[in-house]
Parts: C-alpha cells; structure tokens; sequence
C-alpha cells in the first residue's frame, strides 16, 4: 500500500520552495502525495494563491485558521483555528507522515496538531536563526515534535543535534530554494518585463520588507526608514513584493502601497510574483534589499547582492555578497550605494553560496525511501552531546 505524504503550505513563498520536492515524491510509486493549504493562500488580500497550487495539484484540504487582522492577538487566535482545522483534516485525510518546512505559525499549529494524533513529522529548514522574529521559536518547537530533519547547512545540522536529536534522524541537504534557481529555466528580462507590465530596460532595486515581531511596532519605523532612503537612490526603478501575513503586515503593505502611489514613475508592488518571476526579477536586479531571507539564501547564487536590514534575520549564514545593515536612513542609503559599486559586484561573482549547491530534493526523497523506519517509529530518544 502507498505510503500517504501530506504537504502542508501556508504561503507563497514556502510553496515555491517545496515545489520541486512535490514534484519528485509525486513521481514516486509507492507514495502518494497529499497537498492541504492554509494561510495566505487562501486570504484574498495575498492573492488567494491556492489557485496557482490548483493549476499544478489536487488540493486535498483547506484549513482556513481565519486570520481577519495582523495584531498579535489575530495571530495568536489564528493559531489556535489552525489547530482544530487541522485536526479535522488530518482525520479525514489520514497521512502516514507530514512534510513541513520553515517557522511560520500556520506551519505551528499544523505540527501541534499532527504531533498529538500521534502524525510523524518530517521538517525542512530546522536548526536556522532568526532572532528579530518570533519565528525563531516556532521553529525549535517544530523541530522537538518533528521525527526527521533536513537541514539546509551543516551548521544547522549541528544544532538540531544540539538540541537532542539523535544524529540518524538529521540530514544536510542544502536548500531547496538554491536547486530552484539551478533547475527553473528563468524568464528573460524581456519576459519577465511583458509578464509584469513594467519597463526593466533600466536598473532596478528587488525589495522585500517584512513585519519584524520581535520589535514593539513590528517594525513599521523600519520599513519608513527603507523608503526614506530608497529616495536618495537615483535612476534605480524599484519593485516591492509585498510583506507576508505576520502581525503587523497589513499596515506595511498599505504604507508600501501609498508609496508606490506617490512614486508611480519609479515603484512598483507586487502581492504575488510566484517563484518563476520572483527568481527572474532577481536575477537582473542591480541588488536584493530588505529583510527577506531570500536575500540570503537564494541571491547568492545568483551573483546579486544584497541589503539585510535590521535584526529579522539575525543570526542566519551569510554568503560575502550579503551586506547587514543598522535600519536608519543613513546607514541602509549607505550600504545600498555600496552594494551598487563595480567593486562590491565583482567581489559577488566570487560569492559562495552555504547554502549548497542544489540537488536538495532528490537527496530528501532518497533518504525517505531509505530511512522510512526512522519517520515510522513510534518513539524518538534525547540525544545527549558528549555521553
């Protein structure tokens, strides 16, 4: 009998990411993929992008956990919807094992609640900092209830073994977003200018600036410090994807919004690019910039630099073409000129990514086949560094 492999997505971004992991194991014969959505995907104002997964897969649930604002407290009830519709899906649904990836709070209440009818877990992007993000701890958790672990560098592999799993059940694959940019065949700028409406005959700026929870405002001061210094750049054309759903993400998205209105000549924002576009518009942009862990992960291996502004990030690998930056005017206009200069882009083009070199798919699902016995087990031990 095939085994049951429920993917669980709650936004756009994360969907991309485990697009080419879908893909393989839906190849596999002896399992059988299972897609349940949630979050973002099905909230009108991000694009209601469940009908792109649509256009690729059966949807074979939606958990709406009825997010209605983005204060904290919206948040913290959205878990708790996610929770009982989760538990009602996976009930029907019955998967042998569920495949997360990442920290955010709808993936959180999806592994508490396949954790407690006793689900296996099977996590991607465990062991990873984030320190200005209240993500950081979704993440442990996830990682504590989860059965087997892919992790994304070495060094995460390391911590996830830190914090007591044992190390048979803990494997470095790289990132799946690095095997998307070496195996998507990305736009070109003509095509992507025709499929985005804009003129990119120029230079332009690819920025993304999401909520930052850790900080009392989430980080609205930030974000008007961006576009305070964004202003002070010149002859740079400037896209904005838009902040995701996290607490205070709404009143970001209408700031950006308004700036773009006053800006029309020189901005433009987009609710949902998908991973082909995004990816596309990445690799001609003169520079990545935001607090976006894309800028990270992916551009490295694009050769592009990029800006981290603030604390969101904190604490992840950095490839040599990753600047950081303080969030004042002054200093995120400095390190964008900087990052701009022919002398910063030739140190880029020697960038090396440690986020691996792609291939991160095909190495997950052989481990699977390998080590099923390890996701089927019923119970897991605390591994003891040093004992």
């Amino acid at each position: 009998m095939n085994k049951k492999i429920c993917f669980v997505t709650g936004s756009r971004a994360e969907y991309g990411l485990l697009c080419p992991l879908i893909k393989r194991i839906s190849k596999e014969k002896t399992f059988r993929i299972q897609i349940a959505v949630t979050g973002m995907h099905l909230i009108k104002d991000f694009g209601n992008t469940y009908r792109e997964i649509a256009k690729d897969y059966k949807i074979d649930a939606k958990v709406d956990i009825g997010l209605k604002g983005s204060a904290d407290t919206d948040v913290a009830h959205a878990v708790a919807t996610g929770i009982s519709g989760f538990t009602k899906s996976f009930s029907v649904l019955k998967p042998d094992f569920v495949i997360l990836l990442g920290d955010r709070y709808e993936i959180f209440a999806a592994a508490i609640s396949a954790f407690l009818l006793k689900i296996p877990l099977v996590h991607i992007h465990g062991g990873e900092l984030t320190e200005g993000a209240v993500d950081d701890g979704l993440r442990h958790a996830i990682t504590k209830m989860s059965s087997l672990h892919f992790t994304a560098a070495k060094e995460y592999r390391d911590r996830v073994i830190q914090m007591g799993e044992e190390p048979c059940r803990v494997f470095n694959v790289g990132s799946l977003g690095v095997e998307n940019i070496h195996e998507m065949h990305l736009l070109s700028k003509g095509d992507l200018q025709e499929q985005l409406k804009i003129n990119l005959e120029g230079k332009y700026l690819l920025v993304t600036f999401h909520p930052v929870t850790m900080e009392q405002d989430n980080g609205i001061a930030q974000l008007k410090n961006l576009l305070l210094a964004l202003d002070q750049i010149k002859d740079m054309h400037i896209i904005f994807t838009l902040p995701n759903a996290d607490a205070g993400g709404r009143a970001m998205i209408k700031t950006i919004q308004s700036y773009v209105s006053n800006n029309s000549s020189k901005a433009s924002a987009f609710v949902s690019l998908g991973q082909l576009k995004y990816l596309s518009a990445m690799k001609y942009a003169s520079a990545v910039v935001g607090n976006s862990s894309s800028g990270i992960i992916e551009a490295p291996s694009l050769k592009v630099p990029s800006v981290n502004i603030g604390d969101r990030q904190k604490g992840r690998l950095r490839a040599k073409s990753v600047i950081d930056c303080d969030p004042s005017i002054v200093s995120i206009a400095n390190t964008v000129k900087q990052v701009l200069s022919e002398s910063f882009k030739k140190k880029c083009s020697k960038a090396v990514n440690p986020y691996g070199g792609g291939n991160a798919s095909a190495k997950i699902v052989s481990v699977i086949k390998r080590r099923i016995d390890l996701i089927q087990r019923s119970g897991k031990s605390f591994y003891d560094i040093g004992r």
